[in-house]
């Protein structure tokens, strides 16, 4: 919208670069160009401004397949006015002098012509296209068709109009259809899914019984060599146990001979000694024999009284030795009652 200034009965229109402005005063045009800045008299002054600028004019409708389904097509297309006269020539671009507003609706009689012209020809194309052709490929049909149907449209040269580009965004079936449609979908993607789901489990139950086999395979391993070192440990031990039963033997057969050895000299030792025992045994009692028999001789030629002398001398030699000798009362009379009895005896 271009920018209007009031001084003193006269006004002034500043325009944008986006914006072409054309001037008539008394049916002759004064200034005609894109980002104008002048000054007019709103009694005489007939003004118009068609925007230059790249507009994208968005659009959904509804068509149907050949199967007889209903789709909403969404499509963008992007147009400019390339021929501000002709535009101007056609359509209502003109403006209020005192405020620069569009006294009708420009753009949108273009809307409304580029929209059916549009619609019309992506009916065509879909109305021989299935259901599952038109989601599958449409989209590209569709616009192919319609950027073919706009440039070669005779209306919009003619109206100063230039198509820039056509994009259709979606092609969408209702909901209860593309419901339907998701389904066998969705039940394959998750047929994908499980199986991918079994096949992962598959390998993790490969991988744990592989890590089972090994550890098996590890604790097999690890009893057959418990098992070897215990065999070592019993040979081992039957070796150090033969070993020792050996020393044992050799110890014990030393410890027997020493012990006969012993034996021999001691058996040797006793039997001298008793030998020797035997013999001065037999010595002393010859010696006593001899010595009886001259005691017998000798005594063979003494008399009787000279014999009892000698036995009270043997017994008083064998007597044992009086140190003291108590005299009571009761002895001494008696003793003196035998000694007054012999003295009264004669003599």
């Amino acid at each position: 919208m271009a920018d209007i200034t009031r001084r003193l009965g006269w006004r002034h229109l500043r325009g944008a670069p986006t914006a072409h402005v054309r001037h008539h005063r008394s049916g002759q045009l004064v200034h005609d160009g894109p980002g104008l800045s002048f000054w007019y008299r709103s009694l005489s002054a007939a003004l118009s401004e068609v925007p230059v600028d790249d507009r994208e004019l968005a659009m959904t409708f509804h068509a149907r397949t050949s199967d007889f389904q209903d789709v909403a097509v969404q499509a963008t297309v992007t147009y400019r006015i390339s021929d501000p006269g002709v535009a101007a020539a056609r359509l209502d671009f003109s403006i209020d002098p005192d405020t620069g507003v569009w006294r009708g609706a420009p753009l949108e009689q273009l809307g409304t012509l580029l929209t059916e012209t549009a619609q019309q020809h992506a009916l065509d194309v879909l109305a021989r296209t299935p259901l599952a052709a038109a989601l599958m490929d449409g989209v590209a049909s569709v616009r192919e068709r319609i950027a073919g149907g706009l440039a070669a449209e005779p209306r919009l040269p003619s109206t100063g109009i230039e198509v820039v580009a056509v994009r259709v965004v979606a092609l969408r079936p209702e909901p209860e259809v593309e419901r339907a449609l998701r389904t066998p979908a969705r039940e394959q993607i998750q047929q994908e899914a499980d199986r991918a789901t079994y096949e992962r489990r598959a390998v993790a139950v490969e991988r744990e019984r592989a890590i089972a086999e090994n550890e098996l395979a590890s604790q097999i391993e690890l009893a057959r060599r418990e098992e070897q070192l215990v065999d070592q440990r019993g040979t081992n031990a039957r070796r150090e146990a033969e070993e020792h039963a050996a020393a044992d033997a050799v110890r014990a057969g030393a410890e027997a001979a020493r012990t006969v050895r012993l034996a021999d000299a001691e058996g040797t030792r006793v039997v001298r000694l008793a030998q020797a025992e035997a013999q001065a045994a037999r010595e002393v009692g010859e010696a006593r024999a001899v010595a009886q028999a001259a005691w017998l001789r000798v005594h063979s030629d003494v008399d009787v009284a000279t014999l009892h002398a000698l036995t009270g001398t043997r017994l008083a030699e064998n007597l044992p030795r009086i140190d003291s000798v108590t005299v009571s009362p009761d002895v001494l009379t008696g003793l003196l009652s035998r000694l007054g009895g012999t003295s009264g005896e004669p003599a």
